[in-house]
């Protein structure tokens, strides 16, 4: 008769600790990390600050944020003329030092790119790597649907960019960040990389892979001062985005690098713009199968109104 009337306690004690784990620990942490908690001195770990897909969007945003913190800037994208006018605004505002090199990462990076972005790096204490450049689909579409082309870039731009810009800032034990004992890397995923996105297929591949990528190598890294992070936005006001016009889900690349930036060293893997996080975490507690239906039926729409411009931009031609 005991145990009859102690179960229902039990079970009552342990759905309470449950809740606790999973809801209200989680929130007291979000809050605190997104509202109350300070960035770090980034100064901390080195002068430079290298950002890939520099020039727009977030990587621009970051640039000037870095810069703000007293860092000079290394920027890298594919658009020389894009390059030196976003070198001169962070050069007049924050009076840093900045350096440029014109690099497309877009059909592999292969060794001559890679060389290329070696020999600007070479002597320079780069405290600080974003990985931040990358590209989407055109609009949703079965894979089946996208060009070789396309696909070989996702590939490209997501993941080769990042594992191998990585390689070179880290360095080795004579040279970098490994030999200096100190150094951060970003690398910039998205919602697609942590949760089914059908008819974003190849992107979601490539993003994921950087999520796996950087929570191992935060783990090798961990004991040579070395911190790694993956940050995850979802919609931002981009030209990758496609969107204009900012919301309270949808900031501006200055307003979510602001947030990005007082993140860098902390968490592993994070979403630094608190809606963000907040639809990520209401996303992880529905059933994985019903999450997937619902984007997939969200982006057969995109795929339809995208189809139709497509048609319709031919027949203008």
């Amino acid at each position: 008769a005991m145990d009859q009337l102690t179960e229902p306690a039990t079970l009552k004690a342990a759905a309470t600790l449950i809740l606790l784990y999973k809801v209200a620990l989680p929130l007291l942490s979000g809050i605190y990390a997104h509202f109350l908690r300070p960035g770090k001195k980034l100064r901390k770990y080195g002068r430079w600050a290298v950002v890939t897909g520099a020039t727009d969007g977030i990587g621009k945003a970051l640039c000037l944020e870095f810069a703000k913190q007293g860092l000079d800037v290394v920027l890298i994208s594919r658009t020389q003329s894009k390059l030196d006018d976003a070198a001169k605004e962070i050069e007049e505002k924050f009076n840093v030092e900045t350096k440029t090199i014109s690099v497309d990462f877009g059909g592999g990076f292969d060794k001559t790119k890679q060389n290329k972005v070696a020999k600007a790096l070479k002597g320079l204490d780069v405290g600080i790597l974003a990985n931040n450049v990358g590209m989407s689909y055109p609009f949703t579409k079965y894979y089946h649907e996208l060009s070789d082309e396309e696909c070989a870039n996702l590939v490209s731009l997501n993941t080769e960019s990042t594992l191998f810009m990585t390689k070179l800032v880290l360095g080795d034990e004579t040279q970098g960040m490994v030999a200096r004992k100190r150094g951060a890397i970003v690398n910039t995923s998205s919602a697609a990389g942590v949760q089914p996105s059908p008819l974003l297929a190849g992107y979601a591949a490539a993003k994921g892979g950087i999520v796996q990528f950087t929570k191992s190598l935060a783990c090798e890294l961990k004991g040579l001062g070395i911190d790694v992070q993956v940050q995850t936005p979802l919609w931002v006001t981009t030209k990758l985005a496609k969107i204009r016009k900012t919301s309270l889900t949808v900031p501006s690349p200055s307003t979510y690098a602001k947030q990005a930036v007082r993140f860098v060293g902390y968490d592993v893997a994070c979403s630094p713009y608190w809606a963000h996080a907040l639809q990520l975490s209401v996303a992880d507690l529905l059933p994985s199968s019903l999450l997937a239906a619902a984007v997939f039926s969200m982006h057969r729409a995109i795929r339809k109104k995208g189809l139709k411009k497509e048609a319709a931009k031919a027949k203008g031609q």
